[in-house]
């Protein structure tokens, strides 16, 4: 009998991490891609890496701090992980230099350059020279550092240069520093399609900045600090009052890494260190430019519009392709939609309509990552300016988007709508939208849940599920659940739908442990985008145990490992990484009724027990039909997937020349065809593609 206990059966999270992200490193090195669209996942890849830094190893060293000896399934202390991490990190870091530079390369064939100060000619460098006196000059800000001159605090994500001075008349040696700040453009871009890192103008210009002093010496930093921000909410009656100070000291937080460029030498990172004390393990040394995530800059450069992949413009599709009353669509049918494939503008016409209707009398939402400029905000915001009932849980805990969700909160509450600020000692991640009409002479309600957040940017370039009805049965939970969250509940029970932390992952298991009863006749497809949580894991390596075929479709973290013989060699692991970000979570459970569900919530503890999240399962066979196909076809990709061996490494699914399968560009280039498909299907579709698939695999 195996301990299902055992560390050896479970993966790291973070090494896990930072697997996902080698893989959207993968893409960047991709040689069939365009050239902009490979430096676009390279400013990913750094924007993910500077997140993982403030976030996990920083939550690694504060349990390191405490003493926490052991933390998660594998049993791998803090220390260890941390080993690892900077291990992996280090070695990782020399092929990111390689895949920027091969880049830039390849631009420069296509007239597109990047060019420090010294490398342009006297034209350019009078015409940088110009800029560094209009635009830099004026607001940046040279640092001494001495006796009468303390260091400096520096922001998290500051970035400046070092620098060691000669005075002219002493001769004596000077440190300071040059903070740049975070206003300034990365590159200068000048004309003819060249890019100037700033700093390299900055240091040629050092001697304005500090006259009577020669530069010796310089290099380019950059910070990186604990931005965890825990709030402590019974510490202060008013939640955003507190938020506000907790955003103000996440700029303050530790500092946990530090990355150099390639001027630095033994004195310059002594004198820096002497007073910001970054363990030189988490210090990173770059031959190229810092700030990986400021290669956006040149990717939406428009005159190389060529090459990206060209945008695709999300399908407005039956029911949703007139102006049509959405309410009297939803009177005759349900629907779902898959963006970015299909247009978020169903979501916000709801919301939109329902702000204008006379006959609407309510609507309630959340509201986790709305965006700038949200135009389902701004027609809360109408709503509540006419007088209708609006409520809005804004959750203010929504990480890096605080100081967002702070501005729409005051919005929405100065327009007259009610706004709750979350769930005390829980987050709110659940994706629900309530309007409640006048039909006649009774109440009618009308519901979206959803998979992704309510942000229109973002929906199209995240793969996500709407489900929009006015099933009963449904609406009255959606009230209900509302109810729990801005009154009194001691039981938050919903009936249809299922709401974490008490009931989605009971119903999680149960929906497991009975496909697995079903031994070789079960099977389970499961698209998160983390799995984590440990007796959620156990639960699926018992199914394997007993036969039951597992499809897992992990887009970043998996704890599990899968192909072990006689614990999870019927386990499958997956992870597509393309165009699109995968973002919706989705399950399919053969004897379950319903088979179909779509979830706000990843397989994580946080989720699971320390959020409020919504399961939903979808009843109706055209519309759950949808989304199986959705799943099979992502089970069958052989071009955007990665799968997960036994060791915890990732490998590229084998295309096979003659039955290439893009999910992603193949639902671009047929969304229509799929959609006229599904109408025509027999009841019994869903069986017949989930037969299809078993027979094949």
């Amino acid at each position: 009998m195996l301990n299902l206990k055992d560390p050896k059966y479970y993966l790291n999270r973070e090494l896990s991490w930072l697997q996902f992200n080698t893989r959207v490193l993968h893409q960047a090195q991709d040689e069939s891609r365009p050239l902009l669209e490979r430096l676009k996942f390279l400013a990913i890849y750094g924007t993910n890496l500077d997140e993982f830094y403030m976030i996990r190893v920083a939550g690694l060293k504060k349990l390191f701090t405490a003493g926490v000896i052991v933390s998660g399934a594998d049993r791998l202390t803090p220390l260890q992980q941390l080993r690892e991490i900077r291990k992996y990190l280090h070695q990782e870091k020399q092929v990111v230099e390689y895949t920027l530079i091969n880049i830039f390369k390849e631009l420069e064939k296509e007239n597109l350059f990047i060019k420090s100060y010294n490398q342009v000619n006297q034209k350019e460098k009078r015409e940088l020279d110009e800029y560094f006196a209009s635009h830099i000059y004026p607001v940046i800000v040279p640092i001494a550092v001495d006796a009468t001159h303390p260091f400096p605090h520096l922001n998290n994500l500051s970035f400046g240069l070092i620098v060691q001075l000669t005075d002219n008349d002493t001769a004596e040696v000077r440190y300071g520093l040059v903070r740049i700040p975070r206003m300034l453009p990365r590159f200068i871009e000048l004309d003819n399609n060249v890019y100037v890192p700033i700093e390299t103008l900055v240091a040629e210009h050092i001697t304005d900045l500090f006259p009577g002093f020669t530069l010796s010496k310089y290099s380019a930093f950059r910070i990186t600090r604990n931005a965890d921000l825990t709030i402590e909410e019974e510490e202060a009656d008013d939640f955003m009052e507190i938020l506000e100070e907790g955003l103000r000291l996440r700029k303050r937080g530790e500092m946990v890494r530090l990355e150099l460029g390639s001027h630095a030498d033994e004195d310059l990172i002594n004198f820096f260190n002497r007073h910001t004390n970054v363990f030189k393990e988490d210090i990173y040394y770059y031959t190229s430019w810092l700030n990986l995530g400021a290669l956006w800059q040149i990717v939406g450069n428009k005159s190389f519009a060529h090459l990206v992949i060209p945008s695709y413009k999300p399908r407005n599709l039956p029911p949703f392709d007139t102006d049509d009353d959405i309410f009297a669509v939803l009177d005759k049918q349900d629907v779902i939609l898959y963006h970015p494939y299909e247009s978020f503008d169903p979501i916000t016409r709801l919301i939109q309509q329902a702000s204008k209707d006379p006959d609407v009398f309510a609507i309630k939402m959340t509201l986790y990552r709305a965006g700038a400029n949200s135009p389902i905000v701004n027609a809360l915001t109408a709503a509540a300016e006419s007088g209708k009932q609006v409520t809005v849980m804004v959750e203010l805990k929504a990480r890096f988007d605080e100081e967002n969700n702070l501005i729409w909160a005051k919005q929405l509450e100065q327009s007259g709508a009610h706004v709750i600020f979350g769930i005390r000692g829980f987050k709110v991640h659940a994706k629900a939208a309530l309007v409640t009409k006048r039909v006649g002479d009774t109440l009618k309600q009308y519901a979206h849940i959803g998979t992704g957040n309510y942000n229109a940017t973002t929906a199209k370039i995240y793969t996500d599920i709407s489900y929009l009805t006015s099933n009963e049965t449904i609406t009255n939970d959606v009230t209900r659940f509302f109810h729990f969250l801005t009154g009194f509940s001691k039981k938050g029970k919903l009936n249809t739908l299922y709401m974490a932390p008490t009931q989605m992952k009971p119903k999680l298991l149960s929906m497991i442990q009975n496909e697995a009863k079903m031994k070789t006749e079960g099977h389970i497809i499961v698209k998160v985008n983390s799995l984590v949580d440990e007796d959620v894991i156990r639960a699926l390596y018992k199914a394997s145990q007993a036969g039951t075929k597992v499809d897992l479709i992990v887009r970043g973290i998996c704890c599990l490992r899968p192909g072990i013989e006689g614990l999870s060699e019927n386990i499958r692991v997956i992870s597509i990484i393309g165009k699109y970000l995968e973002h919706a979570r989705m399950f399919y459970f053969q004897h379950a009724t319903p088979q179909l569900y779509i979830s706000s919530a990843d397989w994580m503890p946080r989720n699971l027990i320390r959020r409020i999240e919504l399961l939903t399962g979808i009843s109706n066979e055209k519309v759950a039909g949808k989304i199986l196909q959705i799943l099979l076809l992502q089970c069958n990709d052989n071009v955007l997937a990665y799968e997960l061996m036994e060791d915890g490494g990732y490998v590229k699914v084998v295309t096979d020349p003659s039955r290439t399968i893009n999910n992603q560009r193949l639902i671009e280039a047929h969304t229509e065809k799929i959609h006229k498909a599904l109408k025509k299907e027999s009841p019994n579709y869903i069986k017949q593609m989930a037969s299809r698939l078993y027979k094949e695999s």
